[in-house]
């Protein structure tokens, strides 16, 4: 039998009862059980991760917001859309990928999905980090983006936030199905796709980012192309 309760300083404290006293087993600090837990008392039980009783908050990244502060940015520098777009192109000197278009700034807006390329080369020139844009206050570090420069281009490591995934995923007990419920927008085959290192855009790449807690700019390289 289990049994919860508060402490002074706001946590929860998991207990189960064993021979008829209460012994403790978990601690849940931030929203989240901290699991595994040994219990002290007869038998020495262990209890094997569980899943979360409160999943992490995640807030959605403000595409409105960030194109607000792209346009106001651009007008105060006098550009055109075409000069931004070369000056957030600038990355893309040397290499073979395609710079990035006017109108895919212009026209973001519209898109249900913006390439990640495109958002972080504009997060870089804007000088702001992805968080800076998220709807709701988080508690990552605000970890700038790595410096971009000809030749380095900003790139999100999907293979690598597969890996933080799946490690949250199996600390917290979770199927892949229960981690996709937990990520609005994203489906298993979504998930467990990430480890072939597929393109993942804006704003459902946040997503994955706060549910491991780790800043955007963990997971972001610096590619030749």
């Amino acid at each position: 039998m289990f049994g919860f309760a508060q402490t002074s300083f706001g946590e929860y404290r998991g207990f189960r009862i064993v021979d008829g006293f209460a012994n403790e087993t978990c601690l849940k600090m931030d929203g989240q059980w901290k699991f595994p837990c040994t219990l002290a008392g007869s038998g020495h039980d262990t209890i094997r991760s569980m899943h979360s009783a409160s999943p992490p908050r995640l807030h959605q990244f403000d595409m409105r917001a960030f194109y607000a502060a792209l346009d106001a940015a651009r007008q105060a520098n006098a550009l055109s859309w075409a000069e931004l777009a070369v000056q957030t192109s600038r990355p893309f000197e040397g290499t073979t990928s395609i710079p990035i278009h006017p109108a895919t700034l212009r026209d973001m807006l519209a898109k249900r999905s913006v390439t990640s390329a495109v958002v972080l080369q504009a997060l870089a020139w804007l000088g702001r980090t992805p968080e800076s844009f998220l709807t709701g206050p988080t508690r990552l570090p605000s970890t700038p983006l790595p410096e971009a420069g000809p030749g380095r281009v900003l790139r999100f490591d999907t293979r690598a936030l597969h890996s933080a995934v799946n490690a949250q995923r199996q600390e917290r007990g979770l199927t892949w199905a229960q981690a996709a419920v937990e990520l609005p927008g994203f489906t298993e085959s979504m998930l467990t796709n990430l480890a072939h290192g597929p393109l993942i855009g804006f704003p459902r790449v946040m997503l994955p980012t706060q549910w491991v807690g780790q800043p955007a700019a963990a997971f972001v390289r610096l590619r030749a192309r």
